[in-house]
């Protein structure tokens, strides 16, 4: 009989040998608006047996999930894991800082947060630098470990609940349905309207026709938050 997916991916992690794997991957990265969510998950290798692992058995990377597997997946992952880190970077920062520093200063922060401290870091694809916690950057990563296939469930399900909270703040964009990222009718609202506070300015988008103030990052960082407290 042919192995699930999350029987491959946590195959994956229990050969390393170790009790304590953690996974660190992010959502949002190609967006266009919104902001970019990292996520780590410690998973408890000695604990993670019979009924109590079961739940991950549909466990997979984020972009092969239907939505509303996901949203079960992301239960299943918050049931199933010891520790759950999430950082959210905003538009503004990112503008500042730079996307790939910003999403590489987010994994290290994820994998610092979790305790105890995993025996095994596993990131999905990127170095992360001597200040990071030692970790392993995995290819397709989020394919492969059930560490880091939970840790991409946390952060596209987190950002995508963001991105639909934002959508009543800013209902001209379609944030609902295409979350921040290009698409037609995105293309034509942002034509039409000219970016908001979301959008990310340094990246060089057609679209941006005119460039109106930003809303300060506190604010933005203040709404983005209210997910958690549902």
């Amino acid at each position: 009989m042919a192995r699930s997916s999350g029987q491959r991916l946590l195959g994956f992690d229990r050969k390393l040998g170790v009790r304590y794997v953690a996974g660190a991957d992010e959502a949002g990265r190609g967006s266009l608006a919104g902001p970019l969510v990292v996520a780590g998950v410690l998973l408890d290798y000695e604990t993670l047996r019979g009924a109590r692992v079961r739940p991950l058995a549909s466990l997979n990377d984020s972009k092969q999930v239907a939505v509303v597997d996901r949203e079960s997946l992301y239960e299943a992952v918050g049931s199933c894991a010891t520790a759950i880190s999430v950082r959210i970077v905003s538009a503004g920062t990112i503008d500042r800082v730079g996307l790939h520093r910003s999403n590489l200063a987010g994994l290290r922060a994820v994998l610092a947060d979790l305790h105890p401290p995993a025996e095994a870091c596993l990131v999905d694809g990127f170095r992360l630098g001597p200040t990071a916690p030692p970790h392993r950057a995995v290819v397709d990563g989020d394919a492969r470990s059930a560490a880091i296939a939970a840790a991409s469930i946390v952060a596209k399900v987190v950002r995508d609940r963001v991105m639909r909270r934002l959508d009543a703040l800013y209902p001209r964009y379609g944030f609902r349905s295409h979350v921040g990222y290009i698409t037609p009718a995105h293309t034509e609202a942002v034509r039409a309207f000219g970016p908001c506070a979301l959008h990310r300015r340094s990246f060089q988008a057609a679209c941006y026709g005119r460039r109106d103030e930003p809303a300060p990052d506190d604010v933005v960082a203040d709404v983005i938050a209210a997910p958690f407290a549902a």
